[in-house]
C-alpha cells in the first residue's frame, strides 16, 4: 500500500496526537508524562481535597518547574554527589517499604469484629467513671511526707503543688482535669480511685516517675465515645499493630549476624 503525502501527513498526525496526550508538557524536549497527575490527583483526593481544573493547574505549574529544576541539578552533576546518592537510596528504600506496607494492609484489613473487640476492651477499661484529680510530683519520698505532713498541717494543695516536678500541673496547682482512671499508671489509678472526694493520699505514691501526693477532688459519671467516632482511630490502631507483627515475623525469619 502507498500513501499520498496528504495521507501520510493524516496518519502521523493520528499516532503523534495520542502520544502527545499522554504527556502533561514538553520541557527541552523532554515529556512529563500525564501519569504523574494523576498520582498527585490522587493522593490529593485521598487527603480530601477535590479534584478540580484548578488543582491540576496548579499540579501542572509544579510539575513543570519541578522539571526544569531537576534538569539544571543533572547538569550540574548533583546526582554524584556522594550525600545525594545516599538520600535517594534512602528515598527508593521508604517508597518500597511503604508499598509494601500498603499492600500488605489491604490484602489484611481489619475486621468489624475486630473493631468491635478493640472498642468493647477500650470502653471496659475506661469504666464509667471520670476523676478530676490533682497531684504533687517529687523525686524522694522523704520530700513527699514532708509534703504530706505540710498539707495534715492546713497547708494548701495547690501552692505545694508549685514545687511539683511536673511542670505542667504545677502552673494550675496540680490540676489533671477529668480523667479516666485507666489513663494513669497503675499505682496512681489505684490509689485515686481509693480516694474518697476531697482527701489525699497520706503515703507517697510511687511510680516510674517519682513518688506522688494525689488528691481527689470529685467524681462523675463519664461518657464514652460511640463507636462510629473513634471508629477510624481504632482502624488506625489495629493496623498499625498488624504491621509490627508481619515486621516482627519477618525478623523472626532472617538471617541475622
Amino acid at each position: 500500500m502507498t500513501f499520498k503525502p496528504a495521507h501520510l501527513l493524516v496518519v502521523l498526525l493520528a499516532t503523534a496526537i495520542p502520544a502527545m496526550a499522554q504527556n502533561l508538557a514538553m520541557v527541552n524536549g523532554k515529556a512529563i508524562p500525564s501519569s504523574k497527575v494523576e498520582l498527585i490527583v490522587k493522593q490529593a483526593k485521598a487527603q480530601g481535597q477535590q479534584d478540580t481544573p484548578q488543582l491540576r493547574a496548579q499540579i501542572k505549574e509544579r510539575l513543570i518547574g519541578m522539571e526544569v529544576l531537576l534538569q539544571e541539578a543533572e547538569k550540574t552533576g548533583a546526582a554524584a554527589n556522594p550525600d545525594v546518592k545516599t538520600q535517594l537510596e534512602v528515598a527508593r528504600q521508604q517508597i518500597l517499604i511503604q508499598a509494601l506496607m500498603r499492600d500488605y494492609v489491604a490484602k489484611n484489613p481489619v475486621s468489624d469484629a475486630d473493631i468491635t473487640a478493640e472498642y468493647n476492651k477500650a470502653k471496659a477499661q475506661a469504666g464509667d467513671k471520670e476523676y478530676h484529680a490533682f497531684h504533687i510530683l517529687v523525686e524522694k519520698e522523704d520530700e513527699a511526707k514532708a509534703i504530706i505532713s505540710k498539707l495534715k498541717g492546713g497547708a494548701k494543695f495547690e501552692e505545694l503543688a508549685k514545687q511539683s516536678k511536673d511542670t505542667g500541673s504545677a502552673a494550675k496547682g496540680g490540676d489533671l482535669d477529668w480523667a479516666s482512671p485507666a489513663t494513669f499508671v497503675k499505682p496512681f489509678s489505684d490509689a485515686l480511685v481509693a480516694l474518697q472526694k476531697g482527701q489525699f493520699t497520706e503515703t507517697p505514691v510511687k511510680t516510674e516517675f517519682g513518688f506522688h501526693i494525689i488528691k481527689l477532688d470529685d467524681v462523675r459519671t463519664s461518657k464514652f465515645p460511640t463507636l462510629e467516632e473513634v471508629k477510624q482511630q481504632i482502624v488506625e490502631g489495629l493496623q498499625q499493630q498488624k504491621l509490627q507483627a508481619y515486621q516482627q515475623s519477618l525478623m523472626k525469619k532472617a538471617k541475622i549476624q
